[in-house]
């Protein structure tokens, strides 16, 4: 948001506005799910804090795409984990059953530390999640919740309401940085939000690991999870050079500097800048080795296709753009119109979620 505060200032309402267009215009290209982000004090990273408002407006202004927490933030010093439960449920209704619920743990010590001062090691969060997140199925599948004494929260016996709409509950995923992370969330039949993601050559040991941990799964929820979503840039043009050219002037190099500035939690890669040095600005040379280096979908509607099936073939069970804010706003339009009208109907022939049909059998 940096450079468009400087020079526009209703530059965070018009990106908070765009990105409602674009889920929007997703919705009607036949993609099937949106992630929205919870985070705090982080300028220039996320402005989106409050996503249950985001995701409350999208579930009246979509008809069929799956609208998901990625996260919800459900350490009860940041929100109560009752609370959480309520809005799950909530949008669960005004969705009809479109809506997945993603938790975590908040990204990096300015962040957590801002709700848990004085924390030294940012793991604490893992005990105040794992502690929290068997409970929300009974929060939901309960009559009248049993009531939690924990070490971080607690809850006299009390009715949680709303229940969920219809069968079940909403599909359980967590936000996973680490290879780690994927296996704790396999075992506990968790699908995985995968927002750190390497090149795909890098992470299919780790897609792999977790598809056969997850054989073995005791779930926390009604039904396992089975799913892995990773996360790319994308953008797609009509032809490869536009492509390029997009990616070349939509500022690219300034989000992964964003991340390290704070995720403290990632293992910084040797000779990365540090915060305020960012990395330099991307030339064509550059997009181009991200492309081959499968770092980045780039390219024309066939190239794009090709990109994603070797997500598909590392394991992947969903692939999720992140699309640059640096970007004008008719260009990431036009990607998802083209990925829409050329790509989906390739790869996805099956009109059923797969957390759709996961929660009916559960």
């Amino acid at each position: 948001m940096g450079k468009r505060a400087e020079t526009d200032p209703l530059a965070e309402h018009k990106a908070l506005m765009e990105e409602t267009e674009y889920v929007i215009q997703a919705d009607k290209s036949g993609f099937k799910y949106a992630w929205a982000s919870e985070h705090h004090f982080l300028e220039e990273y996320s402005h989106l804090s409050a996503n249950d408002v985001f995701l409350g407006y999208l579930a009246h202004a979509t008809d069929r795409i799956h609208l998901g927490s990625g996260i919800f933030n459900p350490l009860a010093q940041v929100n109560h984990p009752v609370k959480v439960a309520e809005k799950v449920t909530m949008l669960d209704h005004l969705t009809e059953g479109r809506f997945e619920f993603g938790s975590g743990r908040g990204a990096g010590s300015h962040e957590i530390l801002g709700f848990i001062p004085g924390v030294t090691d940012m793991n604490y969060t893992k005990e105040i999640w794992e502690e929290t997140i068997a409970e929300f199925p009974k929060m939901w599948l309960q009559d009248e919740y049993v009531g939690f004494q924990g070490k971080h929260w607690s809850l006299p016996p009390r009715k949680i309401l709303p229940k969920p709409y219809g069968k079940s509950h909403p599909a359980m995923w967590y936000a996973a940085g680490s290879p780690p992370s994927y296996s704790m969330a396999a075992h506990k039949g968790l699908g995985v939000l995968g927002f750190s993601v390497q090149k795909v050559s890098d992470m299919e040991w780790v897609l792999e690991k977790y598809k056969t941990a997850i054989v073995d799964a005791e779930p926390v929820g009604d039904f396992v999870n089975d799913n892995v979503m990773v996360t790319t840039t994308a953008i797609c043009a009509p032809t490869h050079d536009e492509a390029v050219r997009i990616a070349v002037n939509g500022g690219l190099h300034y989000l992964p500097s964003l991340v390290f500035r704070y995720h403290d939690t990632f293992p910084r890669p040797d000779g990365f800048p540090v915060w305020p040095e960012t990395l330099p600005e991307y030339n064509e040379e550059f997009i181009e080795l991200l492309i081959e280096e499968e770092l980045l979908i780039c390219g024309d509607p066939d190239e794009v296709f090709r990109q994603c099936k070797r997500w598909e073939q590392a394991g992947a069970d969903q692939l999720s753009f992140g699309l640059p804010v640096g970007v004008p706003k008719e260009a990431t339009l036009q990607t998802i119109r083209l990925v829409g009208e050329h790509v989906i109907p390739k790869i996805d022939t099956d009109p059923v979620h797969r957390t759709s049909r996961f929660r009916a059998a559960g």
